[in-house]
């Protein structure tokens, strides 16, 4: 598919944003009033820049509204919902915070579970299509869910701005979790057989199907989002840079960390760097992706 910048904005900062807001829901982070301040500022901004850049991937940016109103049948409007009650429950939590000096567990624990099921309603969007294989496995929730996590403990240590060897080790683990689920998911991809005209025309019984002529003369719209060309030698390169980037580097950054605490920029580096390998992951993820509508013009 073709791999649309505002797509790949939209699944990464705002997952981003959802995993600062569940770790700080779940009482991470100095109790102090700037603390408070900082965090709902940049959970809010990630949140804002991830949702914003959605909306302008739509054709009608200003119909977007209506995607609240089908959440009994499309993991779309259910993320629209999700994601504004975890903005108006954590908006709740954060005021009574700033104004009353105390975090309320129950809003923090109600705030993070949201956030938790807003990035999975997102991860569903994709997970959910059985024309796309490649994403069509529960690896794809659990890799999403796994990279919010990782991001937002990231963004916790870096905000903070006192390095936690607990922390820092916990921030270890869930990196390592989520490179094994992207691993894994990789790995499961390249054994995927991509759609093919015998398969999706249930013609195969007779033989190998070939495309007569074009449907049309010009390129359409399925062409534009649905097809993409990839070549392997460019998809290893950048898969090899979402690996460096978005795991290697961190691990050892914050391998330091954990070793010399008082080191300073060694979080907010880990997390840039994390950051970076994401847009890199995502872009790949969209990229690879082999929608079975290509087997119609031809594609195998």
């Amino acid at each position: 598919m073709h791999p649309a910048p505002s797509l790949i904005l939209f699944t990464v900062l705002s997952g981003l944003g959802f995993g600062l807001i569940a770790w700080t829901g779940l009482g991470l982070g100095p109790a102090g009033i700037w603390y408070a301040w900082t965090v709902s500022v940049a959970s809010g901004a990630l949140v804002a820049g991830g949702l914003g850049a959605s909306a302008l991937h739509l054709r009608r940016p200003d119909r977007a509204w209506r995607a609240f109103s089908q959440w009994r049948s499309s993991w779309l409007s259910r993320e629209a919902v999700l994601a504004a009650a975890t903005s108006a429950v954590f908006g709740a939590y954060a005021l009574t915070w700033i104004v009353t000096g105390t975090r309320l567990a129950a809003l923090g624990l109600l705030s993070a579970l949201l956030a938790a099921a807003t990035v999975l309603a997102t991860a569903m969007i994709y997970t959910q299509l059985r024309t796309v294989p490649r994403w069509h496995t529960p690896l794809t929730p659990l890799s999403f869910l796994a990279f919010a996590a990782t991001g937002g403990l990231l963004a916790v240590l870096s905000l903070s701005g006192a390095a936690s060897r607990p922390l820092t080790l916990l921030a270890l683990a869930l990196l390592a979790t989520a490179a094994a689920l992207k691993a894994a998911w990789w790995h499961r991809a390249n054994a995927t057989r991509r759609p093919s005209p015998e398969a999706t025309t249930a013609l195969g019984a007779l033989g190998t199907v070939r495309q007569f002529e074009p449907p049309h003369t010009g390129r359409n719209y399925l062409q534009d989002e649905m097809i993409f060309r990839l070549a392997r030698r460019r998809a290893t390169a950048v898969r090899r840079l979402a690996a460096g980037l978005g795991a290697a580097l961190p691990a050892l950054l914050l391998a330091l960390l954990a070793a010399v605490p008082a080191t300073p920029g060694l979080a907010p580096a880990a997390l840039l760097s994390h950051l970076a390998g994401l847009l890199f992951e995502r872009w790949l993820f969209f990229a690879e992706a082999e929608h079975a509508v290509g087997a119609y013009y031809g594609h195998r």
